[in-house]
This record gives C-alpha cells, sequence and structure tokens, in this order.
C-alpha cells in the first residue's frame, strides 16, 4: 500500500523567513506561462503578438490570479471562518487557493489587456488558454506536497494513506487533478491550438475541457468538512465547474456558427 511521503511543506529557510513549497509551485506556473507564450509567439502562427505582449499578461495576471485566487477560497468555501479571523486571509503558505476564483482573475486580466491594447477579447483568451494548464499542474504538485486535498477512501491498488487523516487508503486526487485537469488539458489544447480555429473555439474548449474534468474528480475527492451538504449531492467544485461546462460548449457552438466563423482569426 502507498504512503503519502510526508513532505515538509517547507522548501528553504532562512532563519524565519521560510520559501514553501506551495508557493514555489506558482512560480513554476508563472515561468511555464511565459516560456509557453514566447514559444507560441516565435511560431509566428498568431501575427500582432509580440513577447512584450506575455510579459505584460504575466505582470498583470499574477496578481489578479493569487488574489482572486485567494479570495475565492474566503468566499466560496469558509467565508464564516475568515470574517471571524480576517488576519488569515493573507497567510497564503498555509494553502487555500480556489480555482475558480482565480479564473476570475484572469477573465479581469483579459478584460483590461483587451482595453488597453485594442483587441478582441476572445483573441486573447484563445491565445492564453492552451497556456494555462501546465501551471495548473503545477498547483496540484504543490497540493499533493502539503498532503492536502486528500481523495476519498478506495480499495483501488494506488489508494494511498495520508497518515494525517488516518490510516485508510485514500484516492490520491491531487495526482488526478493533475493528470486530467493539467497534462491531458494541455495536450488537447495545444494539439487543438495547433491550427487555426474560429475565434472562441479553444476558450470554450478550456472551459468545457477543464469543467468535465474537475467534475469527475470531484467524485474521488473527500469532499470539505466544513461544507454543508449541498444540493443534488454535488461538491461545491462540481457547482462551480458546471457554469464552466455549459458557457464552453455554448462557445464552441457560437464559434462554429456562420457568425462566429465570420470573425475567426484566420
Amino acid at each position: 500500500m502507498l504512503v503519502h511521503p510526508q513532505f515538509d511543506p517547507v522548501a528553504i529557510s532562512f532563519g524565519p523567513f521560510a520559501v514553501h513549497w506551495y508557493g514555489l509551485m506558482y512560480l513554476v506556473a508563472f515561468i511555464i506561462f511565459l516560456a509557453l507564450g514566447k514559444y507560441r509567439v516565435r511560431q509566428g502562427r498568431h501575427p500582432g503578438w509580440r513577447s512584450q505582449d506575455i510579459d505584460d499578461m504575466l505582470f498583470y495576471g499574477v496578481f489578479a490570479i493569487i488574489i482572486g485566487a485567494r479570495l475565492g477560497y474566503v468566499l466560496f468555501y469558509k467565508p464564516a471562518y475568515y470574517f471571524a479571523y480576517p488576519a488569515e486571509i493573507l497567510q497564503l503558505w498555509h494553502g487555500g487557493m480556489s480555482f475558480h476564483g482565480g479564473f476570475i482573475g484572469v477573465l479581469i486580466t483579459v478584460t483590461f489587456l483587451a482595453w488597453r491594447k485594442k483587441r478582441a477579447w476572445l483573441d486573447i483568451s484563445d491565445f492564453i488558454a492552451p497556456l494555462i494548464p501546465l501551471g495548473l499542474a503545477a498547483g496540484r504538485i504543490g497540493n499533493f506536497i502539503n498532503g492536502e486535498l486528500w481523495g476519498r477512501n478506495t480499495s483501488l491498488p494506488w489508494g494511498m494513506i495520508f497518515p494525517q487523516v488516518d490510516d485508510l487508503p485514500r484516492h490520491p486526487s491531487q495526482l488526478y487533478q493533475f493528470a486530467l485537469e493539467g497534462v491531458l488539458l494541455f495536450v488537447i489544447l495545444w494539439w487543438f491550438s495547433a491550427r487555426p480555429k474560429p475565434r472562441g473555439a479553444v476558450s470554450g474548449l478550456f472551459l468545457a475541457g477543464y469543467g468535465c474534468f474537475r467534475f469527475l474528480v470531484e467524485f474521488a475527492r473527500q469532499p470539505d468538512s466544513f461544507l454543508p451538504p449541498l444540493a443534488l449531492g454535488l461538491s461545491m467544485g462540481q457547482w462551480l465547474s458546471l457554469p464552466m461546462v455549459i458557457a464552453g460548449v455554448a462557445l464552441m457552438v457560437w464559434a462554429y456558427s456562420a457568425r462566429g466563423s465570420r470573425n475567426a482569426n484566420a
């Protein structure tokens, strides 16, 4: 039976100053975004995009994503607790980041850049959609190192014991999310976007793909104990993912319609 390695969440410490693995995974995610974005610019398949545009997206996006991810967790998952202990909202090194909150931060960043650079909103979102999944994969590795977001009990041979929880084998749901929402979604989007697509198609596939993968993995993930039962027995993650699936499918239908095709990039 596999046992979680119980990693030290602190990667490097200098006296009272500590660098946590969770924070380093965010740094890795941003580096991946920068490297992949510049590579796509060098490919020359996206006329009008410059290396400086990627730098600008990262600069504005870092703040919006971190703030959005933290506030999303605070508001979606534990509002009563953080309203009682507001000082802990700033303690990011303890984990507690919401993808859906971070995604709202991405939407705000795209909106700002579309206005600032006079570009179509969907042109920007289509460009950055394939750059995101590997960053999500890095974040899930951070969750695994922290030993958080463990799964439900399982009898499968790869079940893993998380000693900080109990001595029962559980789904390593962080690794499921790493594989599906991270690696597999990246492969699908990178392949799909390799040739010109109607405006909005790549963004739609990202929304639908992430929403579907997250919805499925939630069946293996242990529900948050601090949340009351939700309607239809679905988790908070599933309820937050359903609108993404609906919006993604609708966007792809629109993209491949006559109207969407007229607005295509190629």
